[in-house]
């Protein structure tokens, strides 16, 4: 999959090159391509904002400049993606349909966002990653890469994804390594007893019970679900 981020921050992309996203990165099963919006300015001072018409605070990303940076990147298979706190949030379902897609071009706003008629024309999609407001679109770009490259094949094995929280509509069983007794609690015995039709009945025991505890909202949605 191809990922390009329309932004005016590239450096903040650089935790992405770390850990797993960095090895499917060098193993060219993801590619990321960070585009600098503010190259696109025809200002000689690369001015990309202004304030916004009808007066307010702060100031609005203008549309041509950004339009023109979509256009740099845009392919027939594009889907734009504008990382935005009034879009739908995200969840793992969302998270395995984009897995899916073959370019994703991830629009990162700042300031008091972008002129409405460039969205308009370009935005296939607005998310969300939460009900509040950050200074901008770039962390919440480095989430939706994150979480979508996952599951991306070959970049994580097939069972780690299986198994993990949401995958099946329940939160993830609790997980254990050595050593075997920390701090006076012991390793639960039934993961000790190498009888893993048994493992497999406590861990979904476990799953269900979490689920209960704290995201009972969950419970009440695969019920609705099924």
């Amino acid at each position: 999959m191809k990922f390009d981020v329309l932004t005016l921050f590239p450096e903040m992309f650089t935790p992405l090159k770390q850990s797993v996203i960095g090895k499917a990165i060098e193993k060219n099963l993801i590619e990321i391509e960070i585009i600098n919006i503010r190259d696109f300015s025809k200002n000689k001072h690369k001015k990309v904002d202004d304030t916004p018409y009808g007066g307010g605070p702060g100031m609005v990303m203008m549309p041509d400049i950004v339009y023109d940076a979509y256009k740099s990147v845009k392919k027939e298979n594009s889907k734009v993606i504008y990382m935005s706190p009034q879009g739908k949030t995200l969840n793992q379902q969302k998270v395995q349909e984009l897995s899916k897609e073959k370019h994703l071009i991830i629009l990162c706003g700042h300031y008091e966002g972008i002129d409405q008629r460039v969205l308009d024309k370009i935005v296939d999609e607005e998310i969300s990653i939460g009900d509040y407001v950050l200074t901008g679109g770039e962390i919440p770009a480095m989430v939706l890469i994150d979480s979508v490259s996952r599951y991306i094949e070959g970049v994580l094995k097939k069972d780690s994804i299986q198994e993990e929280s949401f995958s099946n509509g329940l939160l993830e069983y609790p997980q254990y390594t050595r050593p075997e007794i920390f701090e006076g609690e012991r390793v639960p015995e039934i993961l000790l007893s190498g009888h893993h039709e048994n493992i497999d009945k406590w861990r979904k025991e476990q799953s269900l019970k979490i689920t209960k505890q704290k995201r009972p909202d969950l419970i009440k949605k695969k019920k609705e679900n099924t």
